[in-house]
């Protein structure tokens, strides 16, 4: 018997907590049979809204082997941004706790590219991509069949230890190693994530109706904010953790270690005054390595005046 994917997969599992992620679960790389429907559905439907690029690359998010050719293995790995302290959302607008710090894309890339240097190093060579929300793959999907959480009926993944303040990511290689299972579903008769949704974003149980979700409205869309959202925003001028806030789960989340994480002075110091203010100039200043930065400055704007 070949006891190597047994040793790898150990080896990857203790190298992914040195470098700092919180869970690291391993599947077989392969066709997400039951994702295709449900999929193809909320497409249908139109749930993603104007997220065009939801329609692009179908197969390749269903199957990972045609997204990296000859990959045999998934390795997902989550990685906590729950911060130390919220920011106060007295007579100020809210942020969402992933966009605190620097952009996660950028952070997490850059520790997955070391961190497969040195499996590199002490496996011998292998061919490898990693990604973090940055393609055609279906990361809640690929973490729930890990066995790092389940997607809970907010359609977030979550984690019985830590909740669901994390980013998801992957590693997807030609390694045979040793897969991991789903874990069970918690969230038991519990809707309060459901009923907390200004919007009624959430459909159905893990359905989400993208177009009709806050942070689709402050991040994703890039026309006006439709007249539906008056009233409802909550103040939120980029991102929404409401349902995550509620979620009982999340008492159970700890304060990241991830110094690139914590929010500079502007963003701790604000309140809604200064942010009606806010120019161009600052803008680029304030959030120069953030992940805010996607929705720039005319769409920052838009959302502040928006909440008015």
């Amino acid at each position: 018997m070949n006891a190597l994917p047994e040793k790898y997969s150990a080896l990857i599992k203790a190298k992914a907590k040195k470098f700092g992620f919180q869970n690291c679960g391993i599947s077989k790389a392969g066709f997400l049979e039951e994702d295709a429907r449900p999929l193809e559905s909320w497409l249908s439907k139109n749930y993603h809204g104007e997220m065009s690029y939801m329609e692009n690359h179908f197969d390749k998010r269903l199957d990972p082997t045609i997204l990296v050719e000859g990959s045999k293995s998934v390795i997902s790995l989550s990685y906590n941004y729950f911060p130390e302290e919220k920011i106060s959302a007295f007579e100020t607008y809210k942020i969402s706790k992933y966009a605190y710090g620097q952009d996660y894309h950028e952070i997490i890339k850059e520790i997955l590219q070391e961190m497969v240097a040195e499996l590199k190093e002490e496996i011998g060579d292998f061919h490898c991509r990693v990604f973090t929300d940055s393609a055609p793959v279906l990361e809640r999907s690929w973490a729930r069949k890990s066995g790092i959480g389940w997607v809970g009926k907010n359609a977030n993944l979550i984690t019985k230890q830590s909740g669901s303040f994390y980013f998801l990511a992957e590693i997807i290689c030609d390694l045979e190693l040793q897969e991991d299972y789903a874990t069970t579903d918690h969230c038991g008769t519990c809707t309060k994530c459901i009923e907390a949704c200004p919007t009624d974003a959430i459909v159905s149980d893990k359905i989400i109706d993208g177009s009709k979700c806050i942070s689709y409205a402050t991040i994703e869309l890039k026309t006006e904010i439709p007249e539906s959202f008056r009233d409802k925003m909550e103040d939120w001028m980029f991102g929404c953790d409401i349902c995550q806030d509620l979620c009982p789960w999340n008492r159970f989340s700890s304060p990241h270690h991830q110094e690139k994480f914590k929010p500079n002075d502007f963003l701790k110091n604000y309140r809604k005054e200064d942010w009606k203010e806010l120019t161009q100039e600052l803008f680029s200043e304030i959030f120069r390595k953030s992940p805010v930065k996607r929705t720039k400055f005319a769409g920052l704007k838009r959302n502040i005046e928006f909440l008015g």
